[in-house]
């Protein structure tokens, strides 16, 4: 099943209500017939869960191991500690996003423990979320006005798809974030390698019309991830074209929590940036999860196991996450209806990885980029985009605001002027009914 757009996300965030649910367990004492269906679950959801580890993990700059344990870790403690059932917790694209500007700044100011202090920034955005929950903030959190989260999102998305296009085209060692993508276009068309565009077009095409076509209930992402790594194998040499390469199969080394007290404030401001939207990520998907299943989740408690989650990440090097659409309406789609698909998910990818862990060296980088590619689409809110020129002016105009200044300035600084036009709109209304 397609993930659901943005807009309908939104809507279900603003139409139910997020206040506490009367404790239920988190373990049902269920019969034979629940815990298949959470078997089950949890299985699919790993299959789904495998190639946008991968490719998280290389997108973000920190390795594909990175993106494996953090789909491990904070999947593993939010099913266990989280306030939603059936949520299926792991990498997202927003949260790649943010996570990939975390670590090119501080590798950048910081060489030699510019990686130590990103992961760091995981910890403290873990202990945000933490907080938020213990101080019950969890049922406001997704209040923040629409326009002002879609265009957000939407910048995101489109950050995501830029990203990708040094990897698409096959081109190496391009910097600067989206600008310095852009900037360098030139460069990448005239040195652009047609073995791997090929290879990431291809994929792009399975992912898209493979679902329409095949009755196949396998997830297009993983299809398209092994179809076009065995064509790289079959058709290209093994220099011919960039790959992941080896990966250090084992348990993860301990990151020491790293600071500066020059750096604090930096530090700080980027924890709560990805903090928060980690918590409007994951509680949207709460939601959706609500409609699906007709349990209403705790805010709170969810807000809780999904810091401890990410504090666990950023100790073993992993990266940070939210709740997964994707793997959650796959997830509830198979029958799932306790947290023990969610630990089924963990130890299924856990074996995956290890069985697969030669085969994985092998995956081509623009295959990887293709699969994030197509991630940074579906967040794009298309459905906020068509109907824009239906909606009131000041919608629009904030909306997009929000979006240049996410792509093009910060994400801090488009929240921010986000949330202060979109203020100023709401005392202009009140103001003109006080009249």
């Amino acid at each position: 099943m397609a993930k659901p757009a943005l807009t309908d996300k939104l809507v279900a965030s603003t139409t139910c209500l997020q206040k506490a649910a009367t404790p239920v367990p988190i373990f049902n004492a269920f019969d034979s017939k629940s815990r298949s269906n959470d078997l089950m679950g949890g299985v699919t959801a790993a299959i789904v869960s495998l190639p946008l580890a991968l490719a998280f993990g290389v997108a973000s700059g920190a390795g594909a191991q990175a993106g494996i344990y953090g789909a491990l870790l904070v999947g593993l403690f939010a099913a266990l500690f989280g306030g939603t059932r059936t949520l299926i917790s792991e990498p997202t694209g927003p949260m790649t996003v943010v996570t990939t500007a975390v670590i090119a700044s501080f590798v950048a100011a910081h060489p030699e423990k510019g990686l130590a202090m990103a992961f760091t920034v995981v910890m403290m955005a873990g202990l945000v979320q933490i907080l938020l929950g213990a101080l019950k903030f969890g049922r406001y959190i997704t209040l923040m006005p629409y326009s002002v989260i879609s265009g957000f999102m939407s910048g995101i998305g489109i950050l995501l798809i830029i990203l990708q296009l040094p990897n698409l085209l096959g081109v190496a060692g391009i910097t600067g974030g989206a600008t310095g993508v852009i900037e360098a276009l030139p460069v990448l068309v005239e040195k652009l390698r047609w073995q791997e565009l090929a290879l990431a077009l291809s994929a792009l095409a399975l992912m898209q019309f493979a679902p329409k076509i095949l009755p196949l209930r396998l997830p297009p992402q993983l299809l398209a991830l092994v179809c076009c790594t065995l064509a790289s194998i079959w058709l290209f040499e093994a220099d011919e074209i960039r790959r992941i390469g080896e990966i250090n199969i084992g348990l993860p080394s301990l990151v020491i929590p790293t600071f500066t007290y020059g750096e604090m404030t930096h530090m700080l401001m980027s924890a709560v940036m990805l903090g928060a939207l980690g918590c409007i990520d994951l509680l949207i998907t709460a939601v959706i999860a609500d409609r699906l299943t007709r349990v209403e989740h705790d805010s709170n408690k969810e807000l809780i196991g999904q810091g401890l989650g990410n504090i666990a990440a950023g100790l073993c090097g992993g990266l940070p996450g939210a709740g997964s659409t994707m793997g959650t309406v796959v997830n509830i789609q198979a029958g799932a209806s306790s947290a023990l698909s969610g630990v089924t998910r963990v130890a299924t990818l856990l074996v995956a990885f290890f069985a697969a862990a030669g085969i994985v060296q092998y995956i081509p980088m623009a295959v990887l980029a293709a699969i994030a590619f197509k991630v940074g689409m579906n967040i794009l809110d298309w459905a906020f985009v068509k109907r824009a020129h239906q909606l009131s002016h000041s919608a629009a105009m904030t909306m997009y605001v929000v979006m240049i200044l996410t792509v093009f300035v910060d994400l801090i600084v488009a929240v921010g002027v986000g949330m202060f036009i979109a203020n100023l709109i709401t005392i202009d209304r009140l103001s003109q009914l006080q009249e």
